[in-house]
């Protein structure tokens, strides 16, 4: 047995022990929005550093546990925190999140992130629904031996980002009143943040904001049967955008200040996605 899915499977199996919740919804909480936890009636949680072979964040504003519970009705799982490829881990163990809600249940996987703007119209504080990603710098986490338990060996990446999905959400956004920007997520390593000459090539490629997460979920998710969807959260323009340098603290500011539009966003968006 492959030993990447070997401990997917002590992962799950140790999970099922406290709680045999099934989960609809998985979603990922980003840097500074862990707080969306507060909206879940919760059944259960599960820290990560409890369960054997699964990664633990070590960045700021990721607390790091599964939460079972129900969101306007909605079974969820929410991942408070994520691990980053920057932190020294390898991709499996990066994806592991995505891959282990996949076998407790979930059939939707709703990413969140904090990212700096590209697209020079962006703000900080504004919302982006996520419509396409670019991961041609960042490495693949489908490389090496496939797990054939988890997907095909050349999984088609059309749209990994649902259309209906996408849908429900604008439809969310319009009838809220929430300015909605939509755009294309670039994912690069970190930990630096961008120099003004990456962020301008990034431009060029046709990416509207640039962070350091969320693609290589999007594309595990995809290779496992995931239905996806995304907003991120643009908490800084990037750099050369911006006239004050760039820093991990600016970033957490503007999500919290973000945080009670973003409640209602995902909430409502996650009712309506499941009607």
């Amino acid at each position: 047995m492959d030993a990447r899915y070997e401990k997917l499977l002590k992962c799950r199996d140790y999970v099922r022990g406290p709680t045999d919740f099934v989960p609809r919804v998985a979603l990922t909480l980003g840097s500074g929005l862990g707080g969306f936890a507060s909206e879940v009636d919760v059944a259960c949680e599960a820290p990560y550093a409890d369960i054997p072979g699964l990664p633990v964040s070590t960045v700021p504003g990721h607390a790091g546990k599964f939460i079972f519970g129900t969101l306007r009705g909605v079974p969820v799982v929410c991942m408070q925190g994520r691990v980053h490829y920057y932190e020294g881990y390898e991709l499996s163990d990066v994806v592991l999140p995505t891959r282990l809600v996949r076998m407790l249940g979930a059939e939707i996987l709703f990413l969140t992130n904090a990212s700096g703007g590209v697209n020079p119209d962006f703000d900080a504080g504004d919302f982006m629904l996520i419509t396409d990603h670019i991961m041609s710098f960042f490495p693949n986490p489908l490389i090496g031996p496939n797990i054939e338990e988890l997907g095909t060996r050349f999984p088609d990446m059309s749209h990994v980002y649902d259309p209906d999905l996408c849908g429900a959400i604008r439809a969310v956004a319009a009838r809220e009143g929430i300015k909605l920007r939509e755009g294309v997520y670039c994912q690069l390593t970190g930990p630096c943040f961008e120099t003004p000459a990456e962020v301008r090539m990034l431009g060029i490629l046709g990416a509207d904001a640039v962070g350091m997460s969320t693609a290589v979920e999007a594309t595990a998710a995809r290779h496992c049967g995931l239905r996806v969807c995304g907003i991120s959260c643009v908490c800084n323009k990037g750099a050369g955008l911006s006239p004050t340098a760039l820093t991990h603290e600016e970033v957490q500011e503007a999500a919290d200040k973000a945080a009670p539009l973003f409640k209602r966003l995902v909430g409502e968006s996650i009712a309506e996605i499941c009607r």
